[in-house]
């Protein structure tokens, strides 16, 4: 088992590997498991071509669609947002042909985070070394998007530690120190995956296309990535490859993507403060190893 869903349902819809779940993951003696049993998908602008498992889902009897607006034939319209951004499908993970059996894996080489970039600045994506995994772990940095919760316009940067910060209810030291433990025992390696924005920030450039961000993640998790050359990032401190079959170069670097140098530096440093002031809330309850993982913003 190679791969840990943690939040972004058409990446786990993979044909290359088998479904354990959709989301609700946990990681135990003998393995990765899911308890959510089903699959709770969003829709907007779905297509055939990118999420070939998902839009077969929706062909189905069994399958509950939410705010889909249907044209006059009956067939769905997955680019209409006339009622809302938010459009959902729900149905049985059985409806996935590619998935395991009892929902069940083995222990993962790699443990991917997403996160969705608003401001632009992070790497497509990045190699982590365990104190930076727990550190980034514990941010639980991502955006609101338009269409995921009410009154949200355009993404707006949030933190939630662990990735559910309502759900943990004890110090989140305590679930990365469980996480570091588990990927030390079977040598794993964390990635930081950043779905969102490149070239600018929201509203300047452009969302990250789906078609590389499964080039990256698929080269991660079949050792193409083993042998690269990596830069170190000076502000986050992660490594970012040079290289990625069937992904530009120029797409891996972020401040390459943008026209302004000096936007994305300001911008970077902004980005890089704010990690900072969330993660004084935690910085008693860790290690000065996950605490000196903390971005510096540069001159």
């Amino acid at each position: 088992m190679d791969f840990l869903e943690l939040e972004k349902q058409p990446l786990s819809a993979d044909p290359k590997r088998a479904l354990i779940g959709d989301d609700e993951h946990g990681w135990g003696s003998n393995g990765v498991f899911n308890f959510e049993g089903g699959c709770y998908a969003k829709l907007i602008d779905l297509s055939e071509e990118d999420e070939p498992a998902i839009f077969g889902t929706t062909r189905r009897f069994g399958t509950v669609l939410e705010n889909v607006v249907l044209n006059g034939e009956g067939v769905p319209d997955f680019h209409d947002t006339s009622k809302t951004q938010n459009t959902r499908g729900s149905y049985p993970i059985e409806f996935i042909e590619n998935r395991t059996g009892d929902s069940k894996g083995g222990h993962p080489q790699n443990v991917i985070f997403l996160t969705c970039d608003a401001f632009g600045v992070l790497p497509p994506i990045s190699r982590l070394t365990p104190s930076q995994a727990a550190y980034h772990f514990i941010s639980g940095y991502t955006a609101k998007v338009a269409g995921t919760e009410i009154g949200v316009k355009e993404p707006q940067a949030t933190f939630s530690a662990c990735f559910g910060e309502p759900f943990m209810p004890m110090h989140p030291g305590v679930y990365a120190d469980l996480l570091s433990d588990k990927m030390a025992e079977h040598g794993s390696t964390a990635w930081l995956i950043n779905t969102g924005w490149s070239g600018g920030a929201y509203g300047e450039g452009n969302r990250m296309k789906i078609k590389y961000t499964r080039a990256m993640l698929n080269a991660a998790l079949d050792g193409d990535l083993d042998a690269v050359e990596y830069i170190t990032d000076g502000r986050f401190g992660f490594e970012v490859p040079t290289s990625c079959p069937g992904v530009p170069s120029e797409v891996l670097q972020p401040r390459t993507t943008w026209t302004d140098g000096d936007a994305y530096d300001a911008t970077a440093n902004k980005l890089a403060e704010m990690f900072n002031d969330n993660f004084k809330r935690y910085e008693a309850g860790v290690s000065p190893a996950v605490n000196a993982s903390a971005p510096a913003p540069l001159e």
